[in-house]
């Protein structure tokens, strides 16, 4: 997957608005659908992406959403049947889109068969979801204490900080490059942030999508 993906999340709940907005902070356009007018009334007032009111298993819906133009939906709604039939509506709207289900069954893992990653409630913490939607690029690696998040970012070709020596990159304040690219000694000024290679990196929030733009694009 590429930097600046469009993803749609069906339900706004808890874990659907938080994964929503680790992904609008590293730069990703997310639409949410939710049917909960109340609900919808409380994103549309925290946040301003776009927020669309309605049944997620509704293809007029899934459409509007954008699901031709959408690189993958994440379907976080607290009803398995519900989020496995999201999925595969959106599949077969859109084939090739990466579909992402919150499955509550001990055997979800079984549902691979019929969408790309599963998520448990048990599992369903909004920054794994938001890992699972956005494939191995970006990872954040664990929860640590208030908002900061330590990812592993690939540094994709073309990016504007591929190629270049960490002296060379004007990360904003707020960015740190934890690891070298074989992942065997801390980066140093000399480090080079090498296309195709993987970096651990402790961002917070509100430069993320900046850091983003830099590694991926």
């Amino acid at each position: 997957m590429t930097s600046n993906l469009n993803i749609i999340i069906a339900g706004g709940g808890r874990v659907g608005f938080r994964t929503a907005e680790i992904l609008a902070d590293r730069g990703h356009d997310v639409t949410i659908i939710e049917r909960d007018e109340r609900t919808v009334s409380n994103i549309a007032d925290e946040w301003t992406a776009t927020v669309i009111e309605g049944d997620a298993t509704d293809p007029d819906i899934i459409e509007q959403a954008g699901i031709e133009r959408a690189d993958a939906i994440a379907a976080l709604t607290g009803v398995s049947g519900l989020n496995l039939a999201v999925c595969l509506a959106a599949a077969e709207l859109a084939p090739g889109i990466r579909t992402v289900a919150r499955i509550d069954s001990a055997v979800g893992d079984a549902y691979t068969r019929f969408v790309d990653a599963v998520l448990s409630p048990e599992r369903a913490g909004a920054r794994l979801a938001a890992n699972e939607i956005l494939g191995s690029d970006v990872q954040t690696l664990a929860d640590v204490t208030g908002t900061l998040d330590i990812m592993l970012v690939r540094v994709a070709e073309g990016a504007p900080a591929a190629g270049k020596q960490l002296t060379d990159v004007r990360f904003p304040a707020g960015t740190l490059i934890v690891s070298d690219d074989d992942g065997q000694r801390i980066a140093r000024s000399d480090t080079t942030l090498s296309p195709g290679r993987r970096y651990v990196v402790a961002v917070e929030p509100d430069v993320a999508e900046e850091v983003m733009n830099l590694m991926r694009g």
